[in-house]
């Protein structure tokens, strides 16, 4: 079995001590979605980059209620041409340009427009303007390096001119499925074979931490072809994720193989339910540093593992805060405490007026795969004696 076993906390830092930054790329925006942003975007001028009006209606010189002639119309993209002067009103459009000489805007439904002329009620100076750089100013930092691009980010990339972003190249990540009893999804099962569901869950997990799959493989339960297998996935490879074959079995292979290929072990084993035997190493060869995880087989702990210690560390290859996914809630129903380990309780999440409520999805054996379905979080119960009760807070793992 694992030797010393380290904190959940522990082991994750460990990992993310390891990180290096990868490389960056310019990427078209439109291709940019769910990037990580590698540099700074500071405005180059301001957003709105001109006094505008808030609303349909006419603008004018604040001042007591009158009925001023209609001297022109100022609309979206085709300013007003000439300056307006006090007892003047210009007809304008939401977003167009306040006219020179005006400084309010009477909305539409507040007059009583008669065509040629308009009657108007009293009106404060600044009223319905929304001014530049109200939004944004010149200089300013829009989007700070590490952020995730998601439609906001390219729609305030668009609105400042950028057709590219620089960004953190994706992670290359490979995955290898071990045991003889696997089989690809669509074959026809014998006796004691089931269907491989990691390689398609770890494969999904990375592509929603942002990186590329290089490759998926099976691998049965030998020496050597666990070994060809493993020189031959990480010669592509940011991030390797194996799972099954890190325990003390005599099938299990992985972690002498990977130490063989110049993995050196990082830790061997946590304080986790589920997830106990989980291995991680790192390969340096100077230029290129290279990660790779042994996961449990057991389909939960393979995505628990993944979940706690695989994402925080491909957030972080690509410049992403790697703790933004942790955070707290306060609990539905009773939790029991494990004495020796901490506690992966897969729950569903509710938002209420007092933050997010968590409560367990079900039966949580580690060979549950169901008890995943419809979670958002994962809660993380301390191990020890004290059980926790409904009512109580708990920090939770956001999936």
């Amino acid at each position: 079995m694992p030797g010393d076993l380290i904190a959940v906390d522990e082991a994750r830092a460990r990992v993310l001590a390891t990180v290096r930054r990868l490389a960056t790329e310019p990427v078209l925006a439109d291709e940019a979605l769910g990037r990580v942003l590698a540099e700074d975007v500071l405005s180059g001028f301001a957003l709105p980059p001109f006094d505008s009006s808030a609303m349909d209606g006419f603008a004018l010189v604040a001042g007591p209620a009158a009925e001023l002639p209609v001297v022109g119309e100022s609309k979206a993209g085709r300013p007003f041409d000439g300056e307006l002067q006090r007892g003047q009103a210009v007809r304008i459009s939401t977003g167009a340009v306040i006219p020179a000489g005006a400084d309010a805007v009477v909305p539409i439904e507040r007059v009583d427009d008669g065509g040629g002329s308009v009657r108007v009620p009293e009106v404060a100076p600044g009223a319905n303007v929304r001014r530049a750089g109200d939004d944004v100013r010149p200089g300013q930092l829009v989007i700070p390096a590490g952020s995730v691009l998601g439609a906001a980010e390219l729609g305030m990339l668009a609105a400042l001119g950028h057709v590219e972003a620089l960004c953190a190249c994706r992670p290359r990540v490979a995955i290898a499925a071990t045991g003889d009893e696997l089989r690809p999804t669509g074959t026809t099962l014998g006796p004691g074979q089931i269907h491989d569901s990691n390689a398609a869950a770890l494969a999904a997990l990375a592509r929603g931490a942002g990186a590329q799959i290089s490759e998926t493989t099976w691998v049965a339960d030998t020496e050597e072809e666990t070994r060809a297998a493993l020189e031959r996935i990480t010669a592509d490879a940011d991030v390797v994720c194996v799972s099954g074959g890190v325990s003390v079995g005599p099938h299990d292979h992985v972690r002498p193989a990977l130490r063989g290929l110049g993995f050196d072990e990082q830790f061997w084993g946590v304080r986790l339910k589920p997830g106990k035997p989980v291995w991680f190493g790192v390969r340096d060869s100077g230029r290129t540093r290279q990660y790779a995880f042994g996961l449990p087989g057991n389909p939960v702990s393979a995505m628990v593992t993944f979940h706690l210690f695989a994402r925080p560390a491909l957030r972080a290859l690509q410049g992403a805060d790697a703790s933004a996914i942790r955070t707290s809630a306060i609990l539905d129903g009773p939790l029991k405490a494990n004495s020796d380990r901490d506690q992966a309780v897969r729950c569903r999440l509710r938002m209420a007026d007092d933050g997010w409520h968590a409560e367990p999805t079900g039966p949580q054996g580690s060979h549950v795969m169901s008890s995943m379905l419809g979670a958002a979080a994962l809660a993380i119960v301390p191990a020890g004696e004290r059980d926790l009760t409904a009512g109580e807070r708990v920090a939770i793992e956001l999936l």
